[in-house]
């Protein structure tokens, strides 16, 4: 009797293993903390590019026809005529009749000056604070590390309360109005890039200076013969995030530069913002001209994004 009561239990475990609940097996397939973590992951990504998606459209729409077609997600009674307009390719009356404003933006000027001042600034970013990576990680001296310590204190103070000084500094060296006078303040090197790099030059063996210095090289060869090539991923890295870091700044090139000659690309858009003769602003103009001056960057990003990140999480590991 026990055996037969034994028997039917086990075929019993057996039908419910090969049938199991339908609702069991329905919360097995369903993770519901999963689908709940993409689906707010795919929020934050919608919301991320919404912006940028809103950019393209009042790019590629009519300046004229966005009032009446403020809630519509696709282009305006769709246009080129505000790319035309900011790369100087459209007469006065076209941008007229386009509900532009018809004043000329000298938009490859400003674009050479962007060019340059955040090729320069990357330059000696990078060249600098390299220098200055190597002497706090791999040179001995006295108070070093105090030192260092000291240097980074720089990061707790926000860039506003440097700019009255470096001002005055740039005035009273008669470069107001001119392309250096908008480079000099950020052309050496800053605490972030240093302690970025150092961190990176702190994981190479010391064993390679010392056989270098055995061998008759000076800290000067070992630093560009050596270091440099093997801190090659970290530093295009670094002056990856310094070039757009230039590219974007705002504030400092509004304060210095004042004319055509010295006026970057971010600050001529405030500019072209600003020509409203027409009632309000060419904002179909503002965004294409936005999005043009975008592509340095998003081209860098779409190239060099996997490297940015994993250079920054090595560099926090240390």
């Amino acid at each position: 009797m026990a055996t037969t009561t034994t028997s039917t239990t086990t075929s019993r475990a057996r039908r419910s293993a090969r049938h199991p609940d339908h609702r069991s097996g329905l919360a097995q397939r369903v993770n519901w903390g999963r689908l709940l973590s993409w689906t707010v992951l795919w929020l934050f990504i919608l919301l991320t590019i919404f912006p940028f998606y809103w950019t393209v459209r009042t790019g590629l729409s009519n300046n004229r026809a966005l009032a009446g077609a403020s809630g519509s997600l696709l282009p305006a009674d769709f246009s080129l005529g505000g790319f035309k307009r900011v790369l100087g390719l459209a007469s006065v009356e076209e941008a007229l009749a386009e509900g532009g404003s018809g004043a000329s933006i000298s938009f490859w000027l400003y674009l050479r000056n962007s060019v340059l001042v955040a090729s320069a600034v990357t330059v000696g970013q990078v060249v600098f604070s390299a220098a200055a990576a190597y002497a706090f990680a791999r040179l001995r001296w006295r108070g070093r590390d105090t030192v260092f310590g000291l240097f980074l204190t720089a990061l707790l103070v926000p860039p506003i309360f440097t700019a009255l000084p470096n001002f005055l500094t740039i005035k009273a060296l008669g470069l107001l109005n001119t392309l250096p006078g908008i480079i000099l303040p950020t052309f050496f090197m800053t605490p972030f890039a240093i302690y970025f790099l150092r961190q990176f030059f702190l994981g190479i063996p010391r064993e390679i200076d010392e056989a270098a210095l055995i061998d008759g090289a000076g800290h000067l060869r070992i630093f560009f013969r050596i270091i440099m090539p093997m801190a090659m991923p970290p530093i295009i890295t670094l002056g990856i995030l310094q070039f757009i870091a230039a590219w974007n700044d705002y504030f400092w090139p509004l304060l210095v530069g004042q004319t055509d000659e010295s006026r970057v690309l971010t600050v001529a858009l405030g500019v072209f913002r600003s020509q409203t003769p027409q009632g309000s602003p060419d904002w179909a103009g503002l965004m294409a001209a936005t999005l043009i001056a975008a592509v340095p960057v998003l081209i860098l990003y779409a190239i060099f994004g996997r490297r940015i990140v994993n250079s920054i999480g090595f560099t926090g590991i240390k």
